[in-house]
């Protein structure tokens, strides 16, 4: 017995210190020397307390390089996932289940977008030789070290990455922006089948001559319910960022207490492990920039450094039209365009599937663009959908934008680097420590024929889909050191200074208004502290827009005594959404009941669902709840004609039915914390058991959707998972840039088992903030590791 046990703790020991071992191969290294081809001269990467490294070179191609080798020590795996979803590869990895996404991303062309991009570009320029030595020391790394732990799952063989990979991963980033997909078809579908009654609550203008003819037949609508599911799926379950909307500020120094421009920035995206920014500091005798930066891309999307930084939002316009195509009845391949038959062309595209042969992609293109539709196969229906998309139709120099933002000390070089952003659309809203602050919405904006409302599929025989080329950048919103001395940027729709109309998918207004509301108190002078506060507020006037009108009703139609003390702390609740919070729990499950029941039944399963991922549904509930007469609260599914006080009664039934199930009999434990939580997903951590894993969290979570700490859940029954939120809170006062604020919702290492792989997710959530360190001295004092990377010898 006694060898029995010698044996088997042996064995033991002798698992467990492979697993230690193997653990201990996959970490970065962060101490020490190693020696990389190609470098000029040696570099010093300083890490401090959070991982964050601070590179310094002798010169801006060493820097790039030992950017790429260190981020790809932290991110390797989330720049494979990355590019493999971008370019429509991830079947090879992850098996049939992804067979239909790949599908959508290879109609999207962004492959072959990426590569006539990379074959335009001047390969002598220095942001070009800037991205080649940032890949060589991916690729370097990638060479000679350990494959992540996610590549031994899924059985992942390392390539080496290119510049056609960076710009599919900024095609990504331009096609997350793009609600087209979900929200076009579904307002056709109100505007053609349910009719104008039914559109007011969208406020959409109601165009009775632009139902599309032909008229689409029932199973082209299915399929375009089907369409827009697959968009919203593709970017929800990769587990991979998707960009949703954001906060800016910037006060003049007249409104600071430093008497310096304050500049605030939180991107809202979605949440994951790891999370979207990677944080370092770049030094050479010439440069120097603390930036944020994403998977394949050397340039800082965010960025500051003792004399100016910037910030990004979401622009929202809309730069993608969905074109309904006329076919002709003896050669299904030809489309009406112009006056005449044209044929369209096609190319077939082979998809490698993980443990099974692999699948032929037919690809067919109209005048107008890419037929997206396709990629449902036989049930595509009997009409051709192609896109037009600004991603494909415009030059976009965006990484030569990026360069440029990154050296961007004075208004005149910030804007001209806009200029350089044609897509997706983006708000810089920008300050130096000079005392100059701007806001430039970057984007080209098409010109589109008059009355045209690109909200709707446009029918594609018609004149409804051309465009006429692009406004100058000079006709795009912006504001340069306005006289009131600040400047919002919350996603709202801007105002052209030129007068045209700037169609696109904005967020609510609720959340600017609340900001501006706050800002715009002469009485404040912003600093760090009270930054803080606006930043992580969680209220607006939303939820009294909703309430106000239906309070009576529910006063009328609700006898239960404790339920009608329910109502009357919703009528007391100030629309904040603290932890213990309980009126937010019920207002939450309320909203989404009163979709439900108003909306299902015309809708249907997939439209419905669809409507729930879109931002229509957010305008469209509060001139619904202020609408007694929409036909919008008739059941279409009873024989008797149900009012707004019948359906408000079965929400409301529902909403404390569903809440009793999910939370208990006792509305004092209805808390927000308890309902409303944020685990950051893990690509992998999608599969049980391998969420335990790689997953980060739950987290009980403040704040909801669109209040500043816009910690957001689809609209749905309770209990909610946060799927989105700031993407990182930074704070920068520039009479002491040195000691900013900044926070990572997770960590900055997305290598599993590493000390920074989630060491500020409790901090994040509990809205903290850490310094990003600065100067040399800071930098030294804080260093708890050093890498030095030197030239190999030849």
């Amino acid at each position: 017995m006694k060898r029995s046990l010698t044996v088997t703790a042996l064995v033991i020991a002798a698992i467990a210190g492979g697993g230690i071992w193997y653990v201990q191969s996959k970490l970065p290294m962060r101490q020490g020397q190693v020696g990389l081809n190609t470098l000029q001269g040696p570099v010093t990467v300083r890490y401090d307390e959070r991982g964050v490294p601070h590179i310094r070179a002798g010169n801006q191609t060493d820097m790039y390089r030992a950017l790429g080798y260190v981020q790809a020590q932290d991110r390797l795996f989330q720049m494979e996932i990355m590019r493999r979803l971008a370019r429509g590869e991830l079947a090879e990895v992850l098996g049939p289940k992804l067979v239909d996404t790949d599908k959508l991303f290879r109609s999207l062309r962004i492959r072959e977008r990426a590569a006539s991009y990379v074959a335009e570009l001047d390969h002598q320029s220095p942001s070009w030789l800037a991205l080649q030595a940032y890949l060589d020391g991916i690729n370097q790394y990638q060479a000679t070290h350990a494959r992540p732990v996610e590549f031994d799952v899924l059985g992942i063989t390392p390539r080496p990455f290119t510049a056609e990979d960076t710009i599919s991963v900024a095609g990504y980033m331009a096609y997350s922006f793009a609600a087209a997909f979900r929200t076009e078809p579904l307002l056709t579908y109100v505007r053609d089948q349910l009719g104008s009654g039914y559109l007011q609550v969208f406020d959409l203008d109601w165009q009775p001559r632009g139902v599309l003819a032909p008229a689409l037949s029932n199973n082209d609508w299915k399929n375009l319910g089907s369409l827009a599911q697959l968009s919203d799926q593709a970017l929800s379950q990769a587990g991979l960022p998707q960009f949703e909307g954001s906060n800016a500020w910037v006060v003049s120094g007249k409104r600071t207490e430093s008497g310096k421009p304050l500049l605030a920035g939180d991107p809202h995206i979605r949440f994951s492990t790891p999370s979207v920014w990677y944080e370092a500091q770049l030094s050479a005798p010439d440069f120097e920039l603390y930036g944020y930066h994403q998977a394949l891309v050397p340039f800082a999307f965010l960025g500051n450094n003792r004399d100016f930084g910037w910030s990004l939002t979401m622009f929202q316009n809309d730069d993608l039209d969905l074109i309904a195509e006329k076919t002709n009845p003896d050669n299904p391949n030809q489309v009406w365009y112009h006056g005449q038959w044209v044929d369209m062309s096609s190319s077939e595209q082979q998809i490698a599937v993980k443990g099974q042969p692999p699948v032929t992609l037919t690809l067919r293109q109209s005048p107008h663009g890419p037929i997206i539709n396709d990629v449902l196969g036989s049930a595509a229906g009997s009409t051709p959908v192609a896109m037009w998309w600004g991603f494909l139709e415009t030059r976009d120099p965006i990484l030569e934008g990026f360069y440029q933002l990154n050296r961007a000390d004075t208004l005149s070089k910030a804007r001209t680097a806009a200029t350089y952003i044609h897509a997706p659309g983006l708000n810089l809203v920008w300050a130096n420590a000079k005392g100059d602050i701007g806001w430039w919405a970057a984007a080209q904006l098409p010109k589109r024929p008059a009355g045209v409302n690109p909200a709707f599929i446009l029918d594609g025989s018609t004149r409804q889909a051309d465009k006429d080329g692009f406004y100058p950048f000079s006709a795009n919103p912006q504001e340069e050191n306005p006289a009131r001395g600040y400047i919002v940027s919350a996603n709202f729709q801007p105002v052209s200074p030129a007068g045209i109309e700037i169609p696109g998918y904005y967020n609510l207004a609720d959340r600017g208004q609340q900001l501006n509301r706050q800002l715009s108190d002469p009485g404040v002078k912003w600093n760090l502290k009270n930054s803080q506060a606006l930043q992580l507020g969680t209220r607006t006037d939303y939820a009294q827009r909703v309430l106000k009108p239906l309070l009576p009703v529910l006063r009328e139609v609700v006898s239960d005594p404790a339920e009608r003390q329910l109502i009357e702390q919703l009528a007391q609740w100030q629309g904040d959404y603290p932890l213990d919070s309980t009126a937010a729990t019920l207002f939450s499950q309320f909203l989404f009941s009163l979709a439900d029941a108003a909306m299902h039944d015309e809708l249907g399963d997939a439209f419905f669902d669809t409507l729930l991922t879109t931002r229509v549904i957010d305008d469209a509930l509060p001139r619904l709840a202020a609408s007694p007469d929409s036909p919008w609260w008739d059941n279409r599914n009873t024989a008797q004609k149900e009012t707004r006080a019948d359906t408000v009664k079965v929400a409301w039934q529902t909403s404390i039915a569903q809440l009793k199930a999910t939370l208990g009999d006792d509305p004092a434990q209805w808390r927000w914390g308890k309902a409303h939580t944020l685990t950051h997903d893990h690509p992998l951590g999608r599969q049980k058991p391998l969420d335990w894993l790689f997953n980060v969290g739950p987290f009980e979570a403040p704040g909801s959707h669109e209040v500043p700490n816009n910690l957001s859940a689809k609209l749905g029954p309770a209990p909610w998972a946060v799927t989105y939120g700031p993407s990182t809170r930074r704070l920068i006062d520039f009479a002491d840039p040195s000691h900013s604020l900044t926070i990572n919702p997770v960590g900055q290492s997305g290598v599993p088992f590493d000390r920074h792989y989630s060491d500020q997710a409790q901090s994040y959530i509990e809205g903290d903030y850490s310094i990003p360190h600065l100067d040399e001295t800071e930098i030294q004092l804080n260093t708890r590791s050093l890498l030095r990377l030197v030239p190999n010898q030849p």
